[in-house]
């Protein structure tokens, strides 16, 4: 199965929640080993046994490990092995963009068959162009993985570039209207492409822009839950209950109790009714 099969048919079986593996300095409980490579490794494995089951993808924060030196990176590896091993969908937050080889580097580091940090998909930066997002598309054609590419982001100085008019029309818009041949490239026999769209909840009315603009591009929406936005605004791109994976991070893997669980159990509970009341949410907006 193309990667777009794949992640739809994760979500049409669990619903649209990606859990964001993020490993905040300070946050993950001393119960793993707290904030050193070892514990950002244990609480990785445990975030995905929860997981599995109650969503079917995951989006590790590469950048919550690279801190951490080749240690960091490799529990970043250990933990894609683990959902992978899980069956789940493994989205890389890396956000790469860079020229030529430089790019060829990053497209085999992730995408590749034999990649050492093994996932499905890596989001990228197209500010520098499409020749920068080429190796990446390449590369996912060819192992069957997907190319997640910055639209409209969730943080509030996105506006400060995204926002900008060009020629009549936001420069994000641009972006994604130049993004069509990539797009029907990676597309599946679901009829949507792997070629994602980070679309923020935060940005209800651009979501539904961009989904006029690209139609057949699954969405990875961030802004849910911590930083703010409700479900509604979140599958506002969304289209017949579908159309991509909505991202909770802090909200489903730190909330209220988890930071004082007495034992893994206890903290699996907490983290399981997290996920669970996100998913539920979700699915309960999608069938509105």
């Amino acid at each position: 199965m193309s990667f777009a099969d794949r992640l739809v048919a994760a979500t049409r079986e669990l619903g649209p929640l990606c859990v964001g593996i993020d490993p905040h300095p300070g946050r993950v409980p001393n119960l793993f080993g707290g904030d050193t490579p070892e514990g950002l490794e244990a609480w990785g494995k445990a975030v995905v046994e929860v997981v599995s089951g109650r969503a079917g993808i995951v989006k590790p924060q590469i950048g919550l490990f690279e801190r951490h030196g080749w240690q960091g990176m490799r529990a970043l590896a250990k933990v894609c092995e683990a959902a992978t091993s899980e069956g789940l969908i493994v989205l890389a937050d890396a956000k790469r963009g860079d020229i030529g080889s430089t790019a060829e580097g990053y497209a085999a580091a992730y995408l590749a068959a034999d990649a050492p940090f093994a996932c499905d998909a890596l989001t990228v930066n197209p500010y520098m162009g499409l020749d920068t997002l080429e190796p990446h598309v390449r590369t996912a054609e060819a192992s069957g993985k997907g190319v997640i590419v910055l639209a409209r982001t969730s943080n509030p100085g996105s506006a400060d570039y995204q926002a900008r008019d060009l020629e009549g029309a936001p420069l994000f818009a641009r972006v994604v209207e130049s993004l069509a041949p990539m797009i029907a490239r990676l597309k599946g026999s679901s009829g949507w492409s792997g070629l994602m769209l980070v679309t923020g909840a935060t940005g209800p009315d651009e979501a539904r822009q961009l989904r006029d603009l690209a139609p057949d591009a699954l969405f990875l929406v961030p802004g849910y839950g911590a930083q703010g936005a409700g479900a509604a605004d979140a599958v506002a791109g969304f289209q017949n209950g579908e159309g991509g994976c909505v991202n909770a991070s802090r909200s489903v893997t730190f909330p209220n109790g988890s930071d004082t669980a007495r034992s893994r159990d206890e903290w699996s509970t907490i983290i399981g009714d997290a996920i669970e009341a996100a998913q539920t949410d979700l699915k309960q907006a999608l069938s509105r």
